[in-house]
């Protein structure tokens, strides 16, 4: 696929997923796909396979969350095989404090499947609010 190809994908399921609609995310998902939270914090570290993405992190950070949330991307940016998003988090936690974070999501494409992602954020937002990761 094009780095257009690749924009367009990733824009459509950012489009869907602000609809509340995240299957075409799960779809484009690898089996083997990587995730890393970027920085020095409980949150940073490496999920691998689809399971681990969608349960371990995506998973857990919704069930901190009073309704689902959504991630608004203001910014694609495409080169070769990555799209870049610069994005912004709406979201309500049950303990009733926003988790507005601000981030910067790397996607790297590979047979039109997101095989990996980098996802850089404010980490001290992510700590005071969503509080460690995994939970103690």
């Amino acid at each position: 696929m094009s780095a257009a190809d690749n924009k367009a994908l990733i824009r459509e399921i950012f489009e869907g997923v602000a609809r509340g609609d995240g299957a075409a995310f799960v779809a484009a998902l690898a089996d083997d796909v990587i995730m890393t939270v970027t920085g020095q914090y409980s949150w940073s570290q490496t999920f691998t396979g689809k399971p681990a993405v969608l349960r371990d992190l995506y998973g857990y950070v919704g069930s901190l969350m009073a309704a689902p949330g959504k991630t608004l991307p203001t910014r694609f940016l495409a080169d070769e095989d990555w799209v870049v998003v610069e994005a912004r988090g709406d979201m309500l936690t049950k303990t009733g404090q926003r988790y507005d974070n601000h981030y910067c999501l790397m996607y790297r494409l590979a047979d039109g499947k997101i095989a990996e992602i980098r996802e850089y954020q404010d980490s001290a937002l992510c700590e005071r609010v969503l509080g460690p990761y995994p939970p103690r």
